[in-house]
Formats: structure tokens, C-alpha cells, sequence
């Protein structure tokens, strides 16, 4: 089997044409973002991510989970299984937390870091060498004058996305 990754490289005109007769025969699927899925491989099936974090966001695993269904659904050619897919992703929200930084000298901080942490399972059924289980973790920080409720959504956002983007990649991309 050979393996090509094209990352955001400009091919032009009868190259493209011999690139896509070459590769016809590979059994790996190409995409233009880095993606490599094995042919064998058609749906994928996104388990729930309970949250067990000390301090919960109400919506944040309910966030996670979908965002990470569209990210697999937008980033690849793969279907959402009803049941268990070809791949499976599962795992939960272990830490949501915010921790001050830039301490100043009256101790009042100027900053504030929002963290959010997952621990992810990988199952891919049709290779189970290809299976894995990691942690991601991302943060936002943001002032501390500002009141959290206000930006939460939007901090917790941009953290969603880093997180998806990264479960993604490892998943697929071979980093």
C-alpha cells in the first residue's frame, strides 16, 4: 500500500490529472486536509463524553460530542453509525477548571486561564493496531476583570474546536 499526504500544496494542471490516476488504486482515501482513511473504513460512531470534572459546564459534553460528530462528518467521507461504527470515539471531560495567573503585587491576578481536559478512546475496528486512548487538553485565557459567564461561551467555543481539531488529527492525519 502506498501512502500520500497532500497538506494545502498547490498541484497544477496535468499533474492533478496523473496524481488521481495514480492514486485510484491506493487503498487509502486522500483528502486536501491531511486526512489518510483506509477504504475498509465507512462510518464512525461518536459515544456521549460524560462529564466528571469537579466543576461542570452543564452543556459541555453535550458541545464536545457534537462538535466532534461534525468535525468527522465535515474533515472525511465517513458516515455516523446509529450503533458502533468502523471507528469509535469515546471518553470524558475530566477537568473544567479556571486557575488565576499574572499574580500582581496587591495578589489580585490579571489574568485567569479557563482549562478544559479529556481523556479520548480511539477504537478503530477494522485495525485495532490503530486503536489508542490520550488525553487533550486546551485553555483560553482571558482578564480576570471580566466576568467568566459573559465570555464562557464563546472561550469554551474556540477550546471545543483546538480540541476536536486535535482528536481529529491524531486520529486521522498520522502526526
Amino acid at each position: 500500500m502506498i501512502r500520500l499526504v497532500f497538506n494545502r500544496h498547490k498541484i497544477r494542471g496535468g499533474g492533478i490529472i496523473l496524481l488521481f490516476i495514480f492514486i485510484q488504486g491506493c487503498a487509502v482515501q486522500l483528502t486536501f486536509d491531511g486526512a489518510s482513511i483506509p477504504e475498509n473504513v465507512h462510518t464512525a460512531s461518536v459515544q456521549t463524553f460524560d462529564n466528571r470534572a469537579a466543576y461542570i459546564n452543564p452543556v459541555l459534553s453535550q458541545t464536545l460530542t457534537e462538535a466532534l460528530k461534525d468535525r468527522v462528518i465535515n474533515g472525511s467521507r465517513l458516515t455516523l453509525a446509529e450503533e458502533t461504527g468502523d471507528v469509535d470515539f469515546s471518553g470524558e471531560i475530566v477537568a473544567y477548571e479556571t486557575t488565576p495567573l499574572a499574580i500582581q503585587a496587591d495578589a489580585v491576578s490579571a489574568e485567569t486561564r479557563l482549562t478544559v481536559r479529556i481523556n479520548v478512546r480511539y477504537e478503530n475496528f477494522r485495525d485495532p493496531e490503530k486503536s489508542w486512548e490520550s488525553s487533550f487538553s486546551a485553555y483560553r485565557d482571558f482578564p480576570s476583570e471580566q466576568n467568566i459567564t459573559a465570555i464562557e461561551d464563546e472561550l469554551v467555543s474556540e477550546i471545543v474546536e483546538e480540541l476536536t481539531e486535535n482528536i481529529f488529527n491524531k486520529a486521522f492525519a498520522d502526526w
